[in-house]
């Protein structure tokens, strides 16, 4: 299995965030929950669906994660840009903040 975190949406906002190993919902990916094996996932899914019943997000699924680089990159150029924000105008967005 690839290593895998859990994206969804927060409801109130439409922000995309991450399921983290404590059960809550970060902004950044780099606080993900990194799941190993399909327990992991199958549990992380539990936890989503939770949070989907509370309407706390909304649309929860697993992306695949590369971290050969040290950091958390996702595999589909679709969640990169999700993760980080838009391919244009860098001094935007969540790659605004990082600078």
């Amino acid at each position: 299995m690839t290593l895998q975190v859990i994206s969804a949406n927060r409801l109130t906002d439409g922000i995309v965030v991450y399921l983290t190993e404590a059960g809550d919902w970060s902004e950044q990916i780099a606080a993900a929950r990194l799941l190993e094996s399909k327990e992991a996932h199958d549990q992380a899914m539990t936890r989503a669906g939770e949070a989907v019943a509370r309407q706390i997000v909304v649309d929860p699924y697993p992306i695949d994660i590369d971290t050969s680089a040290g950091d958390r990159r996702p595999t589909r150029y679709r969640e990169f840009i999700r993760a980080s924000g838009p391919s244009v105008r860098r001094d935007l967005g969540k790659q605004a903040e990082s600078r």
